[in-house]
């Protein structure tokens, strides 16, 4: 099994919709994990009623602390945010979308970039198909 880690600070919107929309839609010989350098204590309310428009609960998500037995076991890791709290990650392949935070955005401009994170998340697993 393969596995892409999607990284950012809290592990409580980008990476948890990440995550989801990459179970949703990746081959089955690949696993998708998200952890954060500052775990919140819930997945941000925004982000879980953003995905329930998509037909994704990610309600009974916990957002995890980012360690290096995580790291290790990533084929492919990606850095959904942008700015100088975001966490290095060593993988063996990395990513950085730089992805603003949604989490004081009006539901609006959220759904903005849970739509962008949507459309990288189909490139990636496009390209891990060839």
């Amino acid at each position: 099994m393969k596995t892409v880690l999607f990284a950012c600070v809290e592990n409580s919107f980008r990476s948890q919709i990440a995550e989801a929309y990459f179970k949703k839609f990746a081959p089955e010989e690949w696993l998708a994990l998200s952890a954060g350098i500052k775990p919140a204590a819930r997945v941000h309310p925004n982000a879980v009623l953003l995905m329930r428009e998509e037909g994704i609960d990610i309600s009974d998500k916990k957002p995890q602390i980012l360690t290096a037995e995580l790291q290790v076991k990533a084929d492919v890791a990606v850095i959904v945010c942008g700015s100088a709290e975001c966490p290095v990650v060593y993988a063996k392949h990395v990513e950085s979308w730089d992805m603003p935070d949604p989490a004081k955005m009006s539901l609006e401009e959220a759904r903005k970039i849970r739509n962008a994170i949507k459309s990288k998340v189909l490139n990636l697993i496009e390209k891990l198909k060839q």
